[in-house]
Parts: structure tokens; C-alpha cells; sequence
């Protein structure tokens, strides 16, 4: 699928991960519709991207009917639909025994609500959008790309909430290819690992140089552009489908 022209939704797509990915679309020329809950920050990134390019939609992507909703406002924004990447999430850290005691299943059900519920939300409602789309070269009307992490194969303690989810993340993009692809609409999930995001900009400098000096080669934490060039060839190769892809630098998560 071409970028220039693609039109997008984009999750979380006003900080972060989501912006780099949104920048980088509107940058090849495509055009974004960019769900998120931070109303400021989204009227940042409007503003930096152009009311042409791109539009905030406040969206809590776990909310099926408001999802449903702004997928049809988004398609109707953009003239169509072609893509949606699913970056919005929460980490969900804590301990299942903490020193207040036992996780509250709240906790647990909300970080999964957000990170693969979520992800599933939009994700069936573009498909069921995009799945009308006139095919294009080898069938193809529409691509999803999720966002898991390498936590999904190595959680670290207090992790079990935010790995789940991301595990259900990678665990979902196999079948959801397999069951899509009649419609020709490819799934693939992009599995970080430590990335520069707002979270991490935050930290004591000597935490991120210890989470630096963690990783292999190189030894530097990922620059959200890397990201968001590897949706960009994700989106582009239309042979890639039903996989996830670590994107990680070789680190493997110890045990804390």
C-alpha cells in the first residue's frame, strides 16, 4: 500500500509513538485521523500537521460505541479508510502481592481493557470499514498494525497486567490476519522495546543511561522515528502479514 495518500487512523497518535507515526505519514504525504484523550496535546499536533492532514478525535478506544462512532467520523474526515495503527496504551505496573496487598482486579482489567481490548476495538471497526474498499494491487483494501511490546515475551515483576495484555495482542494477530485476509486486509504487531516516550523523558538520567547501557546494539534507548519507519515498510510491503515483529536492539528483559 502507497503512503503518499494514505489515509489513517492513528491511536495514541498525539504523543509519543502515535505522533512519530502520525508525522511520518502526513511527511509521505498521507493523512491522519488522530485518536487520542489529550485534548491539548491534540490541537498541538493539528496544529503542527495542518487541518488538511490530520483531526482530533477524542476517542477512549476501549468504549466500543464511541469507537464505532469515531471510526465512521474519521472515515467520513479522511474520504475513506486505509490504515489503522494501533498505538494507545497504559502500563498497568504493579505488583500482583504489593505491600498494600493483593493487585485490585480493577487494575488488571483495566490495563487489559486499554492495551488489547483497545487494539481489538479499532481494530474491527476500521476492518469493517475498510474491508468496502475497491481492491487494490493483489486484492488488497486496508492494513491494521498493532502495537505489542517485549514485554509480551519477557515481563519483568509487576509486569503480569501490561504483559497479558500485550501478550493477547501478539496472540490475536495470526488468527485476525487469517480470518481478514478474504477481505484483503493484512495484520502485523510491532513489538518494542525501550523507547524515548514522555515517560521515559522523565526519569533520573542515571536510570535512563542504566536502561541504555541494557541493551546490545546499540546501546541507546529506540528513537520514536524507528518505529515509525518500520509501520511505514510494514504498511508498504503488502507480502508482510500476520506477523510481529520485536523491534528492540536484542534486549531481553530481566527479571526486574
Amino acid at each position: 500500500m502507497q503512503l503518499s495518500d494514505l489515509r489513517a487512523i492513528v491511536t495514541g497518535g498525539v504523543s509519543g509513538l502515535g505522533l512519530a507515526v502520525a508525522e511520518r505519514l502526513v511527511a509521505q504525504g498521507g493523512r491522519v485521523a488522530l485518536f487520542d484523550l489529550n485534548d491539548a496535546k491534540g490541537a498541538e499536533a493539528v496544529a503542527k500537521f495542518g487541518e488538511d492532514a490530520a483531526r482530533y478525535f477524542r476517542t477512549d478506544v476501549a468504549d466500543e460505541s464511541a469507537v464505532a462512532a469515531q471510526v465512521a467520523a474519521a472515515r467520513d474526515f479522511l474520504g475513506g479508510l486505509d490504515a489503522c495503527v494501533n498505538c494507545a496504551g497504559i502500563l498497568g505496573a504493579g505488583r500482583v502481592l504489593g505491600r498494600e496487598g493483593a493487585m485490585p482486579l480493577q487494575h488488571f482489567a483495566a490495563t487489559v481493557s486499554v492495551n488489547l481490548v483497545g487494539s481489538f476495538n479499532v481494530a474491527k471497526a476500521a476492518a469493517a470499514v475498510m474491508q468496502h474498499n475497491a481492491p487494490g494491487e493483489d486484492g488488497e483494501r486496508g492494513v491494521i498494525v498493532n502495537t505489542a511490546s517485549v514485554a509480551a515475551y519477557e515481563g519483568q515483576i509487576g509486569q503480569a497486567a501490561y504483559s497479558a495484555s500485550k501478550a493477547g495482542v501478539v496472540g490475536m494477530t495470526l488468527p485476525m490476519a487469517r480470518e481478514l485476509a478474504r477481505f484483503g486486509i493484512r495484520v502485523n504487531t510491532i513489538a518494542p522495546g525501550i523507547f524515548w516516550t514522555p515517560m521515559v523523558d522523565g526519569m533520573p538520567e542515571e536510570v535512563q543511561a542504566s536502561l541504555s547501557a541494557s541493551i546490545p546494539f546499540p546501546s541507546r534507548l529506540g528513537r520514536p522515528e524507528e518505529f515509525a519507519d518500520l509501520v511505514a515498510y510494514v504498511i508498504g510491503n503488502r507480502y508482510l502479514n500476520g506477523e510481529t515483529i520485536r523491534l528492540d536492539g536484542a534486549v531481553r528483559l530481566a527479571p526486574k
